[in-house]
């Protein structure tokens, strides 16, 4: 009981509410922020992304069973993501172990982790510009379920359940992008429900496999669960007082910015970097709004708007 109450734990329980606020306020996957905070709290890597998805596959269940009650899902495209993604997501643990001792394992998560993250800050980008993208082409969201593509499909499972099941970064960005790519009509409630549903079994492959190589600490376990559950709600409740434009900016320079610290960048450049995406990425992005008729700085809305009286049947 000794080992649940102490300074390194509730280093994990705020750091954990923190980075659910966020997820609330974004709807963003939580591995991107909450694994790279473990590993820079001093916890090996590989724990880290143990701990870290077996407390995503608990909080992911929450939010899945809210968007299967509303009837939101497209579950033929949700079942067709598992088919790849579950047992490339199991076979991320197995991978890591293999790798050899402590210290490789170390090496090549850090490294992978901090592609992982710059990987996802380039896929969160094109999500911030393909859902602006949209506001401007009518933003209307057909009645019609979209036609399914299984080859890229499947493919799109395979790839985000290995960097899932590696990494645990992934669940909620690269896919969402690519979904966003492959099915551009399919109206943002569906695109966010079928996310979840098929993260559930994702996330929870992943966190089998890596428990059954690495085990659970519990001393970071549940402190992730305990913190993170009540900032989600939180972030949730905040989302409507918060700008969205300003939130997601920030997402992306921070995931940046840890990226590059993981892969082990000189400080001076990581600054440098910082400063410049922090002073230039706003006017950057001002720009690209005025280039789509929209307001310079102003919060972008949601990728689709559905007509009050067609929502019924969407």
């Amino acid at each position: 009981m000794g080992d649940l109450i102490t300074l390194s734990a509730l280093s994990v329980l705020v750091v954990s509410f923190g980075v659910g606020i966020v997820v609330g306020l974004t709807g963003m996957g939580g591995g991107a922020l909450m694994t790279p905070a473990l590993i820079l709290l001093g916890i090996n890597p590989a724990a880290a992304v143990a701990n870290d998805l077996v407390a995503a596959s608990v909080n992911k269940s929450v939010g899945a069973a809210v968007h299967w009650r509303t009837g939101s899902p497209n579950l033929r495209l949700a079942g067709l993501l598992m088919c790849t993604s579950v047992p490339f997501a199991f076979a991320g643990g197995f991978i890591v172990k293999s790798l050899g001792d402590e210290g490789a394992q170390t090496d090549f998560l850090t490294y992978a982790i901090g592609v992982a993250l710059l990987f996802t800050a380039a896929t969160y980008g094109l999500r911030m510009y393909l859902q602006l993208r949209h506001v401007t082409a009518g933003n209307r969201a057909p009645t019609t379920a979209p036609r399914l593509r299984p080859v890229p499909t499947l493919l799109i499972g395979a790839i985000g359940g290995l960097l899932v099941g590696i990494t645990s970064v992934g669940s909620g960005s690269l896919i969402m992008v690519a979904l966003l790519l492959l099915y551009p009509t399919l109206s943002a409630v569906k695109l966010v429900g079928t996310d979840l549903v098929q993260a559930v079994p994702l996330v929870l492959a992943a966190a089998v496999g890596h428990v059954l190589t690495e085990g659970v600490t519990w001393a970071v376990l549940i402190p992730l669960v305990l913190g993170g559950t009540p900032g989600t709600y939180l972030g949730s409740r905040m989302a409507s007082w918060v700008s969205q434009s300003v939130i997601r900016r920030g997402i992306v320079i921070v995931l940046t910015l840890t990226g590059l610290k993981m892969l082990g960048v000189p400080p001076e450049i990581v600054g440098i970097v910082g400063a410049g995406l922090l002073l230039l990425g706003p006017l950057a992005w001002g720009w690209v709004r005025q280039t789509r008729g929209l307001p310079a700085f102003d919060n972008n809305l949601g990728a689709w708007r559905v007509d009050r009286e067609r929502s019924g049947s969407d």
